[in-house]
């Protein structure tokens, strides 16, 4: 059944029924609902931080991007009046692009709206949340925003929730004005928030993290290192062409340093986006099946607990490390 919300205002003990719309009283729905969202994402939800507006997709520009505490993108559709049944396939066309989005890109949308690095926004948005060990955008979720539904739609919604646990969700707004000239904006959910959450929570995907070395011999390190190295990974790749390089040629390498010398060798367009790839090149090192790249590669945790540091290539093996690299580069 569509959602219908009613406000009724106390006047000398008595209940006043109050109406009146957006247009009523000379705002804009487009313009004010979108300003109301950005001063106060906490309309749409308390887990969720705004990255992105009007983010560009294969399908056309979408309302808001967003990303909540687990890592997870959302996926956040306006409209200005009712929610019909087409928005559900508008926005389910825009998380099939939105999935495909890197660590990398992401960081670039959030830096256009934030003007800050998505590790430092969502640190300081989610402070209790170490990102190195998330998963980003593993899973999408779809939120679905305006001031009344259609009932197909709203019927839509729950049964995706319920029978294929879809992460989806729609937020029902009422504006008014009351007789003293208060403006007031209320909302509902189609999905109780702590349902939705749990949805989420059960999709997550943990990676299991380390800082133990593996212990291979050397003809069967130099076999998972060869077989790491050569995947197209962007991660592996960066790896192998930046990030191993500079550790061969100096003893030890701050983050500092390394930013730096991404630009120098153009792997990065500015110490930014360097430090978004240093990033993901540190989740990579902590994953717990990786431990062939802890092997030989070691760091320390100078200033933070969850911030990889001072990277060096253990002296024992920067013999078979030029090897590999001098192995790849012949096969290309």
């Amino acid at each position: 059944m569509a959602t219908e919300i009613k406000t009724w205002q106390i006047i000398s003990g008595k209940l006043t029924h109050v109406s009146s719309s957006l247009t009523e009283n000379g705002r804009k729905e487009k313009d004010d609902l979108e300003q109301w969202i950005k001063s106060n994402p906490e309309i749409l939800g308390s887990e969720i931080a705004i990255i992105g507006q009007q983010v560009y997709t294969k399908s056309g520009p979408l309302d808001f991007l967003g990303i909540d505490r687990s890592g997870n993108l959302v996926v956040i559709e306006l409209k200005r009046d009712k929610l019909a049944r087409e928005v559900l396939a508008q926005a389910i066309d825009y998380a099939s692009d939105v999935a495909t989005y890197e660590p990398s890109y992401l960081n670039e949308i959030c830096e256009k709206f934030t003007n800050q690095k998505l590790g430092d926004y969502l640190t300081e948005r989610f402070p209790d949340t170490n990102f190195e060990e998330v998963a980003v955008n593993q899973t999408q979720r779809l939120l679905l925003v305006g001031f009344a539904i259609e009932e197909p739609l709203h019927r839509m919604i729950e049964w995706l929730s319920e029978k294929y646990n879809l992460a989806i969700n729609a937020i029902i707004l009422h504006y008014t004005k009351t007789k003293s000239g208060d403006e007031l904006l209320s909302r509902t959910v189609i999905i109780p928030e702590s349902v939705e959450r749990e949805k989420v929570n059960n999709k997550k995907y943990v990676i299991e993290m380390s800082d133990e070395p593996g212990n291979y011999d050397e003809l069967e390190l130099k076999k998972e290192l060869k077989k790491y190295l050569s995947k197209n990974l962007y991660s592996s790749k960066r790896i192998r062409d930046y990030f191993l390089p500079v550790l061969l040629k100096n003893e030890t390498v701050t983050r500092d340093k390394m930013r730096k010398e991404f630009v120098k060798m153009k792997a990065a367009t500015d110490e930014s986006q360097a430090g978004s790839f240093l990033s993901l090149i540190s989740g990579q090192l902590g994953h717990q099946w990786k431990d062939y790249l802890r092997q030989v590669i070691y760091y320390e945790y100078p200033n933070n607990e969850w911030e990889k540091d001072n990277f060096s290539i253990r002296p024992e093996y920067k013999t078979l490390v030029q090897e590999v690299l001098d192995e790849l580069s012949m096969e290309k």
